[in-house]
């Protein structure tokens, strides 16, 4: 993580602190990490660390993401279950260093299809109108995919579970289109608008021949700086 662009994580941190003054078990500074869950199954989620839900009152939604939590770093067990559901989905077992930018990925209802990503947000110059992209592929059987967003950015052969770097591209509405890998024609073709000076997660998500929120499609997200 870029340190300059680290404010409102520490900003989080001391919240964080304030917040769990009166517990018990405080979690030192030192030890706390940055961790945002995007769901890109037809479900919707709840997820716990070591027993303990961590998104609040609010479910995490087909194609949403819990915004920026404080999690304890190293090596936590993390559970995840249907909304309205006592049932365990399954266990993660992840490992996430301290004073990082992290996203979990859920795209299926096992452990396998779980991954992660350290998020490098870059800061942008707020006098040139740019705004920052990156992909996943979270489509767990489109296999590898070609994406362009406009005419200026294009991520190559992007297999399930990468994650590429953030690249700058102009502001305003744009055309994203996703091609499996060998086809000219493309899967998705749709149109987002990108704001300037705002960094962003394009991901697939759900399956090819799916129906409803399983369909095939991509989401995005805000990167928290």
């Amino acid at each position: 993580m870029n340190i300059k662009a680290s404010s409102l994580f520490y900003a989080a941190i001391i919240t964080g602190l304030l917040s769990c003054k009166n517990n018990d078990s405080v979690i030192r500074p030192g030890l706390l990490t940055g961790l945002n869950v995007v769901n890109a199954t037809a479900d919707t989620l709840n997820f716990y660390l070591n027993g303990t839900r961590q998104n609040g009152l609010s479910s995490v939604f087909p194609a949403g993401n819990s915004g920026l939590l404080l999690i304890p770093s190293g090596l936590q067990n993390y559970q995840f279950k249907k909304a309205g559901s006592v049932n365990v989905l399954f266990n993660a077992p992840l490992n996430f260093n301290y004073n990082t930018l992290n996203s979990i990925y859920v795209t299926g209802e096992s452990a396998d299809k779980v991954f992660k990503t350290v998020d490098t947000v870059p800061i942008l110059d707020t006098f040139k109108f740019t705004s920052g992209v990156r992909f996943v592929n979270a489509g767990p059987d489109a296999g590898i995919v070609d994406v362009s967003i406009g005419d200026t950015v294009k991520f190559r052969s992007r297999a399930y579970k990468s994650s590429t770097i953030f690249l700058l591209t102009g502001s305003g509405r744009k055309e994203v289109k996703v091609f499996i890998s060998g086809s000219a024609t493309p899967r998705i073709d749709t149109t987002m608008t990108f704001q300037s000076n705002t960094d962003y997660t394009l991901f697939t998500k759900g399956l090819l021949n799916g129906k409803g929120n399983a369909a095939f499609n991509v989401g995005r997200l805000i990167n928290t700086k």
